[in-house]
Formats: structure tokens, sequence, C-alpha cells
């Protein structure tokens, strides 16, 4: 049965990449000298990359480990290959002591095997962490108990990002219904919207993530028509998987349809999505959904093409807004037994991660430095230099514990109109949130071949609107799925879910 977690954590992460010296810098052996008050307490992270990795002994970094008495070696993983480290790392048994995980069967696995410390006793002793909204906690819970800190983010961050400039060319509006997608995606290709004469831009660009996760654009796509968000249950507990629902084929024949068409990128299934975000900064494509800041884009893409005007919508669809709730994190951060092996030691690292939620913590990771990314203005704080901003502040705010301006800020930042309009939508999405109903429940198949049986029917997926496998193809991926233990988790779902109604 799932159980509410009263107390709440604060929220931070790192994760190590496969390096010898990982594992041997925590041993018992040495707790006590690192434990010392009189100096810093050597702490080695690993994150996932965000832009350009930001040089080290940079300011940020300085006054982290000023504040924190703390020596960080901080290492950055492409996101593209994250998560494969990460699963060596465990397998491996070389971790850090500070580790960022993804909620997914691997790690749930490795949760249940007791190789993480179990911090949610411990939480109420932390002012900052047991100050946030219990459900951040209870998203990341493995069978009612809390093993990491959540890396926090808004539960629905979908918005549409488009070129208004393109769009009011044509006559397009955002899109609501698949119709409307077509239209608008077709338009953008054909019609020469940047108006060069050559055959090269896009309405969508995707990449080889598009179908997974509760953020990808399919699911986006397929919730905003009346699909759920990755499981439905009807009234008897019955559990049945958003691809096999009608809203999520009809995307599928959408994007069939482009494909066919060339009218979205023919290379999506190996393109990064950090290859994706180049073509969009430079003006190559029209509209996309995402859970950042349009104003993030139109600051890049207005250096390339200074004409051009981007704008934000939510997310809907023909009922209006719908959009899937997210899991309220970008992971969450959990430490090894392994590497830390006593209490005090673990102690001392949930210490290190409230502190980071501390005011002045709070607005150096937020805003950056003051004086060099940011100036008082009155009622609010002022930008200095945005490009700076991105570059050497955003690293650490999208990778380190902080919930925006929400908590432990003083004052406001100023920002233009495009980013307002964008954080209002954001916070009005809450009300349109479909939430997942299996997000915590348990399910011993899910655990051991989820992310394998997930694998099996996104390929699938892929070679369905490529135009390798038909429609009968199709239902036989989806048979095979369900041999393979698909249908045992749907029925592990529901014995979870009828439990946890008792």
């Amino acid at each position: 049965m799932k159980k509410k977690i009263n107390v709440i954590i604060g929220v931070t992460l790192f994760s190590v990449s496969v390096l010898s010296g990982c594992s041997g810098s925590g041993g018992s052996e040495a707790a006590g000298q690192e434990l010392s008050e009189d100096k810093p307490y050597p702490l080695t992270l690993v994150v996932n990359q965000v832009g350009e990795i930001p040089a080290k002994g940079n300011e940020i970094e300085q006054a982290i480990m000023k504040y924190t008495n703390t020596q960080l070696d901080i290492q950055w993983i492409p996101t593209s290959a994250y998560d494969e480290k990460i699963n060596v790392m465990i397998a491996s048994g070389e971790l850090p002591k500070l580790m960022k995980l993804g909620y997914n069967p691997t790690t749930i696995a490795s949760l249940k095997s007791d190789l993480f410390w179990e911090i949610g006793p411990y939480l109420k002793d932390y002012k900052n962490l047991s100050a946030q909204n219990p459900q951040f906690y209870n998203n990341i819970n493995v069978q009612g108990k809390i093993y990491g800190v959540p890396l926090f983010r808004e539960l629905g961050r979908s918005t549409l990002h488009y070129r208004k400039d393109w769009f009011d060319s044509f006559g397009l509006k955002p899109m609501k219904t698949l119709d409307d997608w077509y239209i608008v995606v077709k338009a953008l290709v054909k019609n020469d919207p940047d108006k060069n004469g050559k055959d090269d831009t896009y309405g969508i660009l995707l990449d080889k993530k598009y179908n997974q996760e509760a953020f990808s654009t399919f699911t986006r796509i397929s919730v905003s028509q009346g699909g759920p968000n990755k499981w439905q249950v009807d009234a008897e507990g019955n559990f049945t998987p958003d691809f096999m629902t009608e809203p999520y084929y009809n995307v599928m024949k959408l994007f069939k349809r482009l494909y066919e068409e060339k009218l979205i990128n023919q290379d999506f299934p190996v393109v990064d999505s950090t290859e994706m975000d180049k073509l969009y900064d430079s003006g190559r494509a029209g509209f996309r959904y995402s859970g950042g800041n349009a104003q993030s884009w139109h600051d890049k893409i207005t250096k390339v093409i200074p004409g051009a005007v981007i704008d934000v919508a939510p997310v809907e669809g023909p009922g209006g807004r719908r959009l899937p709730g997210e899991n309220g994190n970008a992971g969450f951060l959990a430490i090894p037994k392994a590497t830390v092996k006593t209490e005090a030691e673990m102690k001392r690292i949930l210490k290190f991660i409230d502190q980071l939620m501390d005011p002045e913590m709070a607005t150096l990771l937020v805003k950056g430095v003051e004086g060099r990314h940011w100036k008082d203005a009155g009622e609010f704080t002022e930008v200095i230099d945005r490009d700076a901003e991105a570059k050497e502040v955003k690293p650490y705010r999208d990778t380190l514990p902080q919930r925006g301006e929400q908590y432990n800020i003083a004052k406001p930042s100023k920002q233009p109109e495009l980013f307002r309009k964008g954080t209002q939508i954001g916070k009005e999405n809450e009300q349109y949130i479909v939430t997942n109903p299996a997000l915590n429940l348990d399910s011993t198949m899910y655990y051991e071949r989820g992310k394998e049986l997930e694998v099996q029917i996104t390929d699938a997926q892929t070679k369905f609107i490529m135009g390798q496998i038909d429609e009968d193809g199709w239902k036989q991926a989806v048979e095979q799925w369900k041999k393979a233990g698909g249908e045992q988790i749907m029925k592990e779902y529901k014995e979870s879910y009828l439990s946890s109604k008792k």
C-alpha cells in the first residue's frame, strides 16, 4: 500500500561516471577525518551536462564550497550517455558518495536491494528538506520508502513554443486537433517560411527520445488528444498502457504520414537532443512542446535571426487544455551504502543538500552571482548579462536543488513579458494535468523487465512511423509485448492498485 510521506525533502543531485577513484572516496576508515569541521568535506559529484561544461573553480562553484565547507569534484556526463553510465556504475559497484538516479526499473530494483540509504526518517531534521510539498516525495517512493532527494520540477511544465512570425505569415494558429497538426507542419515545411528559397525548414523536430517519459513530445500530443498519461485505469482497476488506446494510435498514424511525406526529420531515431536544439536555435524549425522557457529560445535565435518572434501557448486539444502530469522531478539524489558506510557521513551529505536550499545558496543557484549575473533593482532583481547567466548559472540551476523563486528567494527577478507569460501558463497547468495512475504501484515484472519491454514497444512504434511495419505488424508487436511480460505488468498493477484502496 502506498504510504503518505509526511516529511519532505529538498532537492539536488549528482552522479558519477565510471571512474576508478569514485568508490574509494568514502570508506569508514577515512570517515572520521572527512567529517572534521576543521577542513572541507570531500564530495565527488557527477551530474548530467547542461549546455557547456563550466570552468573548474568558477565563482559559483567556489561560493558553494565556501558556504557548505566542502571540496567538490564535479564531473559532467553528457545527457545522452547518462543512464547507461549509471547502470554500469551500479552493476560494477563503482559508486560516488552522491548520485542522481532516475525513477526507472533499473534503479527501483537497486533501491529495493538495499544498495542505498533510506533517508525518509532523517528528513525531519533538516529545515529545508522538511519544508517541501510531500507530493514530490510520494512520487519517488519505493514501497513507501524514500531513498533520495528529488531534483524538483513543476508537475505540469509543458507549453507550446512557436515562431509567431512564421505562424502569422501563413495565418496559422496553435494546434488543437491532429488535422491542425498536419496543416501547420506541412505549411512550415513546404512554404519556405524563412524566405531563403531553400527546402530547409521543419515544423517540428524530433529526437531519439521522442516517445519516452511523460515529458516526451509523443506523450504530450497523445494526452492533449484525450489519451492517458502512460497508463489508464478503469472502475474495476484494470490497467491499459497508453499505446493500446485509440488517441495514441491516431498520433502514430499522424507521425507516419508526416514521415512518409518527409515533413519531419528523417533521422529522428538517432538524433540527440543537443543536435536538435542547435537546429531550433539556428532558425530551422517552427515549434516544439517544451518544459523550459520560451525566452531562452528567443534570446538564442534572435542573435542569428533578429526579426524572429517567439511566443508561448498552452498545450491544448479538441477538449481544451490537457497535458500529462510529470513526476515533479528530474531525477533524485541518492547516497550509496557501498561508498557512504556510516550514518554520520550520510547525515553530513544531507546537511550539504539542505544547505543548498538556504536563502544565500538558493539565490546563487537561481540567479547567479550578484554584480556579475544580476543586480538589485528595487522591487525586483535585474539580469545583467543573460548570456553569462545561461552559460554559467544554468548548469548549476538545472542540476542542483532549488525551487526557483518559490522558496527562499527574497526578490523576484525582473523578466521580459514572454518569460512571465510562459511562467503564468506553467502555474495554471497544474489544474489541467492528467496523472499516471501506475506511477508508484508495485510490479515485480516491471522492475525486472520494464525497461526491456518499453524499448520493445517504442522500437515497434518507430518502425511503424518509418513504414517498416504496417498496422498488422504493430498489433503483432503489442501482442508480443503482452506475452513477454506486459500482460503480467497489467495484472500486477491491478493487484497493487486494488490493495492500495483497501
